[in-house]
């Protein structure tokens, strides 16, 4: 039997870094939610594990077995192996979470078949700070070092969100590196509408300087008819919300004419 999910792309609509920790981590809240789009992994029982990576940016995966997927393998207890095929549609160090979200998925596959331990977050934390929020994939608000999660009713879910990048990969430690330490304060509250449209992104400044071409991506986005639009994560993807598809296709294709060599994705928010 074939089990099939989606490595759903997650975006940071709201991303407060609040301080530095002793131990190299930073305090941060963040608004967490996720595009109806992303990677997709495909799993059947076997002898043993195995991975084969497919897809636009499977190439990127030098490592497959060294990757974050092999590693949820690794940290599930199960009677059997698993033979997956994973279909890699989200660019690498991208600020979508995109290897958090390829680990999700492996533990809503395990879940799926076996059932998962009680301790699950604890080992899903131990993987990448993103992974607990990537195994539900819902909306949620995530503090300390986006670990300690809550789930929220978001009166976002449907909205059309276009994804672009401009195939630079920029990794996380660099741009958390960068920030310069200033707490600007705490995320908003109310509405998940609200805290988005009220948040910043405390990455963006850092990672601009980091990777350039964002600055670009992100004026552009802000020439469409979104009514938000803001880097995710350390970047260097970002990502624009309409009120109507129509107005994210005419972005998109838009975009896709200005700047052919940028990738992009569209979607809805879960």
């Amino acid at each position: 039997m074939a089990v099939t999910e989606t490595a759903y792309a997650k975006i940071n609509l709201a991303l407060h870094v609040r301080r530095r920790r002793e131990d190299g981590y930073h305090e941060l809240e963040t608004l967490f939610a996720f595009v109806d789009a992303g990677d997709v992994l495909t799993a059947r029982p076997a002898d043993r594990d195995e991975l084969k990576v497919v897809g636009e940016f499977g190439g990127q995966l030098t490592d497959p077995f060294g990757n974050i997927v092999a590693k949820a393998l690794g940290v599930l207890p199960r009677p059997g192996g698993l033979d997956i095929t994973m279909e890699k549609n989200l660019p690498v160090a991208a600020g979508l979470g995109g290897g958090s979200a390829d680990a999700g998925a492996v533990f809503r596959i395990v879940r799926e078949l076996h059932g998962l331990p009680d301790d699950w977050q604890t080992r899903a934390a131990k993987l990448g700070a993103d992974v607990p929020a990537c195994v539900e994939s819902v909306t949620c608000i995530g503090r300390g070092t986006g670990t300690e999660l809550e789930p929220v009713e978001s009166d976002l879910t449907g909205t059309p969100v276009l994804l672009v990048n401009p195939r630079v990969p920029l990794a996380t430690g660099p741009v958390f590196n960068a920030w310069d330490g200033e707490d600007r304060g705490p995320m908003p509250l109310g509405t998940v509408s609200d805290i988005a449209q009220q948040g910043r992104n405390d990455l963006e400044e850092p990672a601009v300087r980091l990777c350039p071409p964002i600055a670009e991506v992100l004026t552009s986005l802000a020439g469409t008819d979104a009514f938000l639009s803001r880097m995710s994560g350390s970047g260097a993807t970002c990502f624009a919300l309409y009120r109507h598809h129509d107005a994210m296709r005419e972005a998109a294709e838009k975009l896709a004419s200005d700047y052919p060599q940028w990738w992009q994705m569209s979607g809805n928010l879960r």
